[in-house]
């Protein structure tokens, strides 16, 4: 796969993701967000589990003890990622959490270079300044009084950030995308259900009322879109990857006013434009750069 087709598969886990963001939100109005998170990931779980059986069988060498503690730490990160943005969804609108959720356009290079002293190319730095300037936008342009569900997102950012660097580190290294996705969901739904068990009710009917939405963003948001997300940050950087993710909200956006009828403020398309931008820059300038210097 190429890097530039790496980068429309992680543009297609953005698109979905965009999708299933007002199903996060309505979910949390008949289950509680440890219990929410818990039950989509174990369908994410189950959904990959026979992929990644696969993939295992055709795979000439088997996991080290360090590779799979390497992929529980990405379980780790993804279930703070998820419950840290499902939490904040409680006190703090959709846009709000959308916008503070793609601070990690501007966390995972810095990320990057102060875990792995890897420093990204240059055109990072303006592409994820253009990707979180257009996520603004797209939110309307301002930010009211931080709530403790802004903080919640904030915090969330981080720990989205320490994910998409951490699941590119390792794929890279153990080549199983699959294993490496089932792995994360199990670790996440484990340690959502049992911190559910302690701080939350839970009961079937709950459950049954919240069907279509975790069937969604079980089967969809996470079983297919985080496998994408896997698959590609192999052939491409995690501050690459952070840029294309950061489209969600642009997909989001565009959603929302083709199925919902709701309409986009002239900042709106400002901020669509700019996350485009934003793409476009750090897909097509190094390339212009290296043959410039190969010509």
């Amino acid at each position: 796969m190429t890097r530039a087709q790496a980068n429309l598969v992680l543009l297609l886990a953005a698109a979905i993701w965009g999708g299933g963001f007002v199903a996060q939100a309505t979910a949390m109005d008949r289950i509680g967000p440890f219990w929410f998170v818990g039950i989509r990931f174990a369908i994410a779980a189950l959904a990959v589990l026979p992929f990644a059986m696969f993939e295992a069988r055709k795979s000439k060498a088997q996991l080290t003890g360090r590779q799979f503690i390497g992929l529980v730490t990405v379980g780790m990160a993804l279930f703070a990622g998820a419950i840290t943005q499902q939490i904040g969804l409680l006190t703090t609108t959709v846009t709000n959490s959308s916008f503070l959720t793609g601070l990690y356009v501007v966390f995972v290079p810095i990320i990057t270079v102060v875990a792995l002293r890897k420093y990204p190319h240059w055109i990072i730095w303006p592409g994820g300044a253009l990707a979180l300037g257009g996520i603004f936008l797209l939110s309307g342009g301002h930010i009211a009084r931080l709530s403790t569900g802004d903080l919640w997102s904030i915090l969330c950012a981080v720990f989205w950030g320490i994910q998409i660097v951490l699941a590119g580190y390792w794929v890279g290294r153990i080549g199983r995308p699959l294993a490496l996705s089932a792995t994360q969901f199990a670790v996440c739904a484990i340690l959502s259900m049992a911190f559910g068990l302690f701080l939350e009710p839970v009961s079937f009917e709950a459950v049954r009322s919240a069907a279509a939405e975790l069937l969604y963003v079980g089967l969809i948001s996470s079983g297919l879109a985080f496998v994408l997300q896997v698959i590609g940050q192999r052939y491409t950087t995690a501050p690459q990857a952070a840029i294309f993710l950061s489209s969600e909200a642009l997909f989001g956006a565009l959603l929302g006013a083709l199925l919902l009828g709701e309409k986009l403020p002239p900042t709106g398309y400002a901020g669509c434009a700019l996350i485009f931008a934003a793409m476009l820059v750090v897909e097509l300038v190094p390339e212009w750069l290296a043959r410039r210097r190969t010509a």
